[in-house]
Order: structure tokens, then C-alpha cells, then sequence
């Protein structure tokens, strides 16, 4: 069966009109006749919503039970029953009501995704899991309803619902999105216009790399190499010098001149001559680039020139920065730099940027001697030099300086057999030995013309020369090799460097490991896989890069690590002497997996010591606390029962007043010891609504003496966005805790006001207050401050107080009250963030 479709319509703020693009989806799909149902809209009775529904088929909805109220979710097994073609699935990100099919809508999703059913479903950019520190930072609200970006991120169609914030605020302004006496309220908080337009860029640019994605997706399964310059992409090329500052700084200003620049700075090491480069140098400008926003990169290739235009085409970038050639004038005898040769082979689509700085024309030191990985093009040469080189100088001789002598035409011979070992390496400077050795001897040696020699003396002249262009064509080409190992050992070493560097820094990141792994060796994926034994099948413990292969043969290069584990890249084909970094990668790799599984393990170990801990003090409360309360209950109820004496009527009322007293100190301490367990395991689940406050705290007061506390509630006061029965709880908590510290005659002061996007609950008390360094510990669970006595509690309350407050989104910390005391303050975010996203308003024509 295939797999749904998702298409996903993604709002950049509340109100931008994400239900009707999905409403008029639909009817444009009914219309092509396609089989279209709603799973799930909610139009809060909004009569432009309602008209939009009108002619689509609805699915009716499951109602749940909770907390003695009635909810309606969308009812997933009547859609799968139902199995249209396409199914209207709302608000994303949205929490089920505890006893639903799953927790969260969008596993709902997934469901009927999974069942062949495509879906059409909407989410705002603040309810991205990713985001939520930052959509905090913004609005000063945190978003409790989120969708991990996995989810999002593999739909088949993202579209962006967008609105300028100065049409949304006209749009709420006019009643479209709130009530007209929550529009004051919402415009000063949370539809700020500073607020609407950072969510705003947030929205563009996810979006923008989403597209990017799909972008580079495209270009590799088609093998598109030029560049697209959908946007600005600009490399620049490091050397390792002090003018890479300037570069990055200039290349970060060019960035910033088109939307969605993106700077890449390279620094590329090459393994036939790695110029000197200062480690503390590259480690300052990779510090710069990352500050500026960009990215720096590490890569290693034969050809300075030709590796880095690579990466720039490989990335898609449209503009390359370089700096002047440090070179002086006479450097440039030994070729044009790598400035001129980026510039000359870039292409049309490729803009090159030469910058000038204050290092230019200072010297770089002396010119690096090519190794002995030759191209062809120098290979070509050799053979040339050494052929052909000496037939021209044959005739040269012959025809114009005929009588130069034999001792100085055997020196001009060798000069070729040396130019042609520097050029093509030994062979070309053999072949070039022996053709010069015969034609000495065929002209220039008597009898002329013959392949003979008459004088003794010219033998050994000739044999000696032949000697010795052979010694030195060996010399010179022992000499590259050696500089081309120097080379690749320092290139290696420099890679080394930085594996060691990160074991000792810690680095968990298997995923950039890896990443680096491949820009290093320039391949198009690379995987980690592992097996548990030799008869079980391959899996992926992590991968970069597109199309990781799951099998260590189906890769390019595989490198084994232990029996269970290989390094498989794919791309090309590496050299053996690449094996090994390879293979330091590939250790590198397995100990940074077994540290993250370390990681995770101790952290489960962390969990069940924190859980063993709370056992062991939960049966020692339950040993001393539980304890006295049953002893009042037994001591009465035994009481009551004995024949021996004959209880009054106030007696007998004063007995079971005294077992009724117990029993609520037992359900009270049982329920702290309940919900402290709930804390613990993370079984709490908040229901999120908009409620007055002035409505909760009144009825959290009724386990506390009428007369021991003074409330003062305005009704002005905004709504919260809470878990009714949490906040109910967690009041009830602070406020008898209050009281029982509170001296006879003081009462408990309970008073709430706002403060910008906050709701602030203060419980003021006159008691002996708590010294600043044990107002943290008090909220740790089963501490009882000062002389507490035993059986007054197993020290929860204020423990499941401050949990159950975090459940909702809000804080509670503790102050001194001015003149003695202690004041709790409770802080909850206000219900302008946290209701559902409301349809925008609908146009004329759909009304009439």
C-alpha cells in the first residue's frame, strides 16, 4: 500500500489565514472530483469559517470524557473506516485529550498517512519543536503544543501562509480573529509588531532552507553541476593567512546586500604541497566566520585551484572571494597562482571577487615543489622534453653551431633528462637518457651517421653520460616522492590533530563527524553501520549526505571497525594512502557512538538513582508521616467499638470528628505522594484552556479556615492559559502551606495582578520567612523547613506545587515579605499565545 501524501499549510503567526487556504483547498479538490473529507475543523462558531464548511463532507467527532468535563477529538478510526482520498486534518501540533487514540494529532496524521490517505493539514511557525526557545525569546510565551521539524520536514508540500504585521494587527483590530474586548489586550502583547515580524522572518527563512533542500535534492538526482543562482552563496577561499580576516569580513558584506546570503568559508590543504598555514590562525577565522553566521569548511585535494572550484559548484555558489597573491613578482615565474586560475576557469555562472589587503606582494615564502602525483598535463610535458626536446637540440646543433664539441652537447643533453624528470617523474627522464645517448652517438660521435663509435675514448664518454643522466633522473624523482610524502604526512597530521583535538574537547556530534568526513575526502555520503553479529542484517547508526548505502559492499570504500561495525563511502573511489586517516576517521567514529550511548545510559542510570532516591524517602514518610494519622483513626474507631465504656453523644461526635480530621490528613498525604510520583515519571499531562484566575483560586481555598485568608482577585484581570485542575492543586498547596506557618491573627494575604504577558499570583504569609539560601531547597520534594513537626507533613507540598506549576508554563519562587514573612510568587502566561490559530476572515464574494 503507498504511503499519504502530506501537505502541509504553515502559518507565520495566528490569524494569517491558514484554515481558509485549506478550506478553499478543498473545494477546488471536490470540484476535480476528488473524494475530500473533513477529519477535523474547528470553527470556534465563526460564521465565515461555518460558510466555508458548507458543501464538505464532515467526519463526526469522538467525544472523551475528562475531569468531568466533555471534549471532542477527530475520531481516527471513523476516517480510516471512511478512507477518502483526502482528509482536512486542523491544527497540527494540537494535544489530544488524555484517553485519545494517541497523544498528539500529528500521530493522528501519521495514522491515516500510513493508511493511503493523502492529508491537507495547517501549523504555525511557533509550534515547531526547534523554535520553541527562540518564539520564547520573542513573545515572552512558550508554546506547549509543538510538532518535532522531522514531521513537518518530510511533507510533500510545505506552503507558507503569509500576512504583513500591519495587515494582521488591521485584521485583529476589526474583530476577525479575537472577541472585541480581548483585541486591546491582544495588540499590546503578543501581536506586537516587533513580534509578528521577527515570526514573520522566522516563517521565510525555515521555508527558505526547506526549498533549499528540495533544490539540492533535485540537482543531485539530475547531476546538475553549474550553478542556479537561486541565492547568493559566496565561498571564500582560506589560505591560512592573516588577510583571511579581511576576506570573510568582505565576503559577510556582500552576503548581507541579497536576502538569505549564506557565506562558506574553505580552507583547502593540498596533498601535493600543503602551504604553511598557522593552526591559531585558522582556529581565529573559523571562530569569525561562525560569528558572522557562516560556515567553514576543511578539505583536502591535489589541486588547490581545481578542489576549491569544485566545492563551490558542489555547494551551488554563486561568488567565489579571493584575496591578492601574497607572492612577489618573481614568484610567478613558477605558474599564474591560484587567484588567476579560480578566475579563468570559474565560468559564466561563477563570480570571482579578487580583494586586495595589506599582506599582498609581502611573500609567502619560497614556491612548493610538486610531488609526485602528476597530472597529465605534466606527464604530457615530460614526455615531450624528453623526446621531442632532444631531436629539436639534435638539430639545432647539427645545423647551426656544428662544431660546439662533444664534452658541451653531452651537458645540454643532460639539461633535458633533468628538465624531463622534474616535468614527468623517472620515465620520461630514462627514455630521454637513452634517446639522447643515440643520438650522440648517430651525430655527433665519428664515424658520423652510424650507430658505431671508432674512439675508445667517446665510449666511455657516452656511457659515463648516460650514467649520469640516470643517476640524476633518479635523484630528482626520489626527491619528489620524498617531498610529495612530506606533504601528505603534514596533511594528515593536520587531520589527526583535529580528531585528537575533539576527543579531548569531548565532541559528541557523530552526525558532523561524519560530515567532515566527507567534505575531507570529497564524497557523496558516508554511513556508520553495525550489525549485532555476523548473521543479522546491516543497519544505519548514522549517515550524511544523500543515498547512504546500507551494505559495506554496495560502497565505494568500506572500512572495517572491530567485527560488527564498517565506515561505508560512497562517491568515489580513495587511494590506498588515504586508508588511513580513513581509518582514524573510522575509530574516531565508533568512540564518539559508544560515548553517546554512554551519555544516554548514564542518564537513564541518573533517572533510576533520582527514582531510587525518592523511594527510599518515600517509605521512609511512609514509616513516620502515615503513621500518626492511621494511629488517630484506630485509637477512635476502637474506641467506639469497646463495650466497656458508654460514650456520649458529644463524646462520640468529638471520636468521629477526630477519624474524619485523620482521614483527610491521609487522603491529603496520599494524594501529595500520588502526584509526586506523576512528577517523577512524567505521567502529567496538561489540558491547556483559557481560564479567569479569579474562578480557580477561590475554589483552591476550601481546604483552610474561612477566616485565615484574605483574597483580592480582580475580575479585569486577563486570562490564563492553564490546566484547570493543576493550577487548582498547586494554589491549594501554597496557600495551606501558608497558612500553617501564618501566626494566629495574620491572616494569608492571596492578591494577582498582570505584568506585560504574565499573570503574577502572590501568597503573602507573616510567618518566620526562610532564609535566602534554603529558598531553593524548600521545593524539593520531602524537605520540611525548621522545626516542622512530624505528622504535619511528609514535606510534597510546595515539591508537587512548583511541578505541577511548570506543567502549565508558569514559575513559582519565593521572596522575603517586607517586614517579616514569606511570599510566594506564581507566574502564569496569559491565554493571547496559547489559544488554537482562528481562521482569517473570509472574502466578500464567499459570504455572499
Amino acid at each position: 500500500m503507498r504511503r499519504g501524501k502530506l501537505r502541509i499549510y504553515l502559518g507565520s503567526a495566528p490569524g494569517v489565514g491558514k484554515t481558509y487556504a485549506m478550506l478553499s483547498e478543498a473545494h477546488r479538490r471536490i470540484e476535480r472530483g476528488t473524494d475530500c473529507v473533513v477529519g477535523f475543523v474547528e470553527h470556534h462558531r465563526r460564521p465565515r469559517t461555518e460558510v466555508m464548511l458548507h458543501g464538505l463532507e464532515t467526519i463526526a467527532r469522538r467525544e472523551i470524557a475528562y475531569r468531568d468535563s466533555t471534549f471532542t477529538e477527530m475520531d481516527v478510526d471513523a476516517v480510516l473506516a471512511r478512507r477518502p482520498a483526502v482528509a482536512l486534518v486542523d491544527e497540527l501540533a494540537h494535544t489530544n485529550v488524555p484517553g485519545s487514540r494517541n497523544p498528539k494529532r500529528w500521530q493522528d496524521v501519521e495514522e491515516l498517512l500510513q493508511a493511503g490517505i493523502d492529508v491537507v493539514t495547517t501549523v504555525n511557525i511557533q509550534h515547531l519543536e526547534s523554535l520553541g526557545d527562540v518564539v520564547e525569546s520573542i513573545t515572552g510565551v512558550r508554546q506547549r503544543e509543538t510538532v518535532p521539524d522531522e514531521v513537518v520536514r518530510r511533507a510533500d508540500q510545505i506552503e507558507l501562509v503569509d500576512m504583513s504585521p500591519q495587515a494582521l494587527r488591521r485584521r485583529m483590530a476589526h474583530g476577525n480573529i479575537y472577541k472585541p474586548d480581548r483585541v486591546d489586550a491582544a495588540l499590546s502583547n503578543y501581536f506586537r509588531p516587533g513580534n509578528l515580524t521577527a515570526l514573520r522572518e522566522l516563517a521565510l527563512l525555515w521555508v527558505a532552507d526547506r526549498v533549499d533542500e528540495y533544490l539540492q535534492e533535485y540537482r543531485g538526482e539530475h547531476n546538475i553541476r553549474s550553478t542556479w543562482q537561486a541565492r547568493e552563496r559566496i565561498v571564500v577561499g582560506l589560505t591560512g593567512g592573516p588577510e583571511g580576516r579581511t576576506l570573510i569580513r568582505r565576503a559577510a558584506r556582500l552576503a548581507e546586500k541579497g536576502a538569505g546570503g549564506e557565506v562558506l568559508a574553505v580552507y583547502i590543504a593540498a596533498s601535493d604541497g600543503l602551504s604553511s598555514a598557522s593552526p591559531k590562525e585558522l582556529a581565529v577565522q573559523r571562530t569569525l566566520v561562525e560569528d558572522l553566521g557562516g560556515t567553514f569548511h576543511h578539505v583536502i585535494g591535489d589541486d588547490v585551484s581545481h578542489a576549491l572550484l569544485e566545492f563551490a559548484r558542489g555547494v551551488n555558489a554563486t561568488q567565489i572571494v579571493l584575496g591578492v597573491s601574497r607572492r612577489r613578482p618573481w614568484q610567478y615565474a613558477f605558474g599564474p597562482g591560484v587567484s588567476a586560475t579560480v578566475a579563468r576557469e570559474s565560468g559564466p555562472d561563477l563570480d570571482v571577487h579578487i580583494v586586495t589587503h595589506d599582506e599582498a606582494a609581502r611573500g609567502r615564502g619560497l614556491p612548493v615543489t610538486p610531488g609526485a602525483r602528476l597530472g597529465r598535463s605534466r606527464i604530457i610535458w615530460g614526455w615531450l622534453t624528453g623526446v621531442v626536446g632532444p631531436a629539436l637540440l639534435t638539430l639545432l646543433l647539427s645545423q647551426v653551431v656544428p662544431e660546439l664539441g662533444l664534452a658541451n652537447d653531452m651537458l645540454i643533453f643532460l639539461t633535458f633528462t633533468v628538465a624531463a624528470a622534474l616535468l614527468g617523474g623517472l620515465l620520461p627522464a630514462l627514455a630521454s637518457a637513452a634517446f639522447g645517448s643515440l643520438l650522440l652517438n648517430y651525430f655527433f660521435t665519428p664515424p658520423l651517421y652510424q650507430l658505431t663509435i671508432s674512439d675508445p675514448r667517446n665510449i666511455v664518454a657516452i656511457s659515463i653520460f648516460f650514467g649520469v643522466a640516470v643517476s640524476v633522473a633518479s635523484v630528482v624523482d626520489l626527491a619528489a616522492r620524498r617531498t610529495h610524502q612530506a606533504a601528505r604526512l603534514r596533511a594528515e597530521s593536520e587531520i589527526l590533530s583535529f580528531l585528537a583535538g575533539s576527543i579531548l574537547r569531548g565532541e559528541n556530534s557523530l552526525d558532523a563527524l561524519l560530515e567532515r568526513l566527507r567534505e575531507t575526502f570529497a564524497m557523496q555520503s558516508v554511513a556508520l553501520l553495525e550489525r549485532v553479529s555476523e548473521v543479522e542484517p546491516w543497519t544505519i547508526a548514522a549517515a550524511v549526505g544523500a543515498h547512504p548505502v546500507t551494505r559495506p559492499e554496495d560502497a565505494d570504500v568500506d572500512m572495517p571497525i572491530g567485527e560488527n561495525m564498517a565506515l561505508a563511502l560512497s562517491g568515489r573511489v580513495l587511494p590506498a594512502e588515504d586508508r588511513r586517516v580513513l581509518g582514524a576517521f573510522a575509530a574516531q567514529a565508533a568512540v564518539v557512538l559508544d560515548r553517546q550511548r554512554l551519555v544516554d545510559e548514564a542518564g537513564k542510570a541518573r533517572e533510576l538513582a533520582e527514582a531510587n532516591k525518592i523511594r527510599t524517602a518515600l517509605l521512609a514518610a511512609v514509616s513516620h508521616d502515615l503513621r500518626t494519622p492511621l494511629a488517630g483513626i484506630k485509637a477512635s474507631v476502637t474506641s467506639l467499638r469497646s463495650d466497656d465504656i458508654e460514650w456520649s453523644e458529644e463524646d462520640k461526635a468529638e471520636l468521629l470528628e477526630g477519624i474524619e480530621e485523620g482521614a483527610d490528613r491521609l487522603a491529603a498525604l496520599i494524594g501529595n505522594l500520588l502526584d509526586m510520583s506523576r512528577l517523577n515519571t512524567g505521567a502529567v499531562v496538561p489540558l491547556i484552556r483559557e481560564t479567569d484566575l479569579d474562578e480557580v483560586v477561590p475554589m483552591a481555598l476550601g481546604g483552610v479556615p474561612d477566616d485565615s485568608v484574605e483574597l483580592d482577585i480582580p475580575e479585569t484581570l486577563p486570562m490564563v492559559a492553564v490546566d484547570r485542575g493543576l493550577l487548582e492543586r498547586a494554589v491549594a498547596n501554597i496557600v495551606e502551606n501558608a497558612v500553617k506557618y501564618s501566626p494566629t491573627g495574620h491572616p494569608v494575604q492571596v492578591s494577582a495582578s498582570s505584568l506585560q504577558d504574565r499573570v503574577e499570583l502572590r501568597v503573602v504569609d507573616r510567618g518566620p520567612g526562610v532564609p535566602d539560601e534554603a529558598k531553593d531547597r524548600i521545593f524539593e520534594p520531602f524537605q520540611r523547613h525548621g522545626d516542622a513537626p512530624r505528622g504535619a507533613g511528609v514535606g510534597l507540598g510546595l515539591a508537587v506545587a512548583r511541578g505541577f506549576t511548570e506543567a502549565v508554563g508558569g514559575t513559582l519562587t519565593a521572596e522575603d515579605t517586607p517586614g517579616g514573612g514569606l511570599t510566594m510568587v506564581l507566574s502564569l502566561p496569559t491565554a493571547e499565545g496559547a489559544r488554537p490559530p482562528v481562521p482569517p476572515e473570509l472574502p466578500a464574494s464567499a459570504i455572499t
